[in-house]
């Protein structure tokens, strides 16, 4: 076993009964809050805060929230929220008594949610059986997806985080990784955004100054690819294939990438999105890509 995973529990009685509360299947892997994350001051925030608002929204209905775990996993409350918030009429049973017609209503619920939302099943963070199992994390998610959808004015409190450990039980026992996850927005990552923003407009409003900001882009690669004999002259262009991206990358990183895993010389749309993709997949894992882009 992984020994940062054991590192998580100060005593071993702990470590038991976290692995009694998550039952993990040979094959499955689980996503979870690390215990020590539990009593975050801005965590127990963000729940207090979410309990109020669903109760505020659902007064005239008499519900009670006390327990997001608890109390939203069987799909009644979300029913009631969503008729509320987006005056949706959803097919499906006010109760489901079983497990069976519960993940049936969850179904309909989260279709009706993403749909709302406009998320692809890329873009979920949360699943019916994550809901259904009463997993803290994906709810947490769920419910801070539809209040910012049908209420972005509610305060929430920026940059939640919490650290999180992916279990995966494998034939040779529990295989382990950590990391640190963010529930509400990352205001360090909105103002990076807005930067963004800067170059839209420069696009938009002031198209003379581009050639300049080119000018200051190819300085920056040839100054990197020169290295290894390259001369990039038009962005544009040069950058389509995906080559230079990928040696760029590399040049900035420290590493060669192996001439198996891409085209050197593509020459289809094919072996050119191939390049593009692997680029993309490398900056994701970097941790320097956290949008969508369309490689084609």
């Amino acid at each position: 076993m992984d020994p940062d995973f054991l590192n998580v529990f100060t005593q071993p009685a702990a470590l038991n009964q976290f692995l009694a509360e998550n039952v993990i299947a040979q094959g499955e892997k689980k996503k979870l809050i690390k215990p020590t994350s539990s009593n975050n001051p801005k965590l127990e925030e963000l729940k207090l805060l979410l309990i109020d608002w669903i109760n505020t929204t659902l007064k005239e209905e008499h519900i009670v929230v006390k327990s997001l775990e608890e109390d939203l996993y069987d799909g009644l409350v979300l029913h009631h929220l969503l008729e509320k918030l987006g005056s949706l009429k959803l097919d499906v049973d006010k109760i489901a008594l079983t497990e069976k017609k519960q993940h049936q209503k969850l179904s309909v619920i989260l279709e009706a949610v993403a749909k709302c939302l406009q998320l692809e099943e890329s873009q979920l963070k949360w699943s019916v059986e994550s809901i259904l199992t009463k997993d803290l994390l994906s709810t947490l998610h769920l419910l801070v997806a539809i209040a910012k959808h049908f209420q972005p004015n509610l305060a929430m409190p920026p940059n939640v985080q919490v650290e999180t450990i992916t279990i995966e039980n494998t034939s040779r026992g529990l295989k382990t990784a950590s990391a640190v996850e963010y529930i509400t927005e990352n205001k360090e990552n909105l103002e990076a955004q807005s930067k963004d923003d800067a170059f839209d407009e420069l696009f938009s409003r002031a198209p003379d100054k581009l050639d300049a900001v080119k000018k200051v882009f190819l300085q920056f690669v040839n100054q990197h690819v020169g290295k290894l004999g390259l001369n990039v002259k038009d962005i544009e262009s040069q950058f389509a294939d995906g080559v230079i991206l990928l040696l760029l990358i590399g040049q900035l990183e420290g590493y060669f990438l192996n001439l198996r895993d891409f085209f050197l010389t593509p020459a289809s749309t094919t072996e050119m999105l191939h390049n593009v993709n692997l680029a993309l997949d490398l900056l994701t894992d970097g941790g320097l890509l956290n949008f969508s882009v369309n490689s084609e």
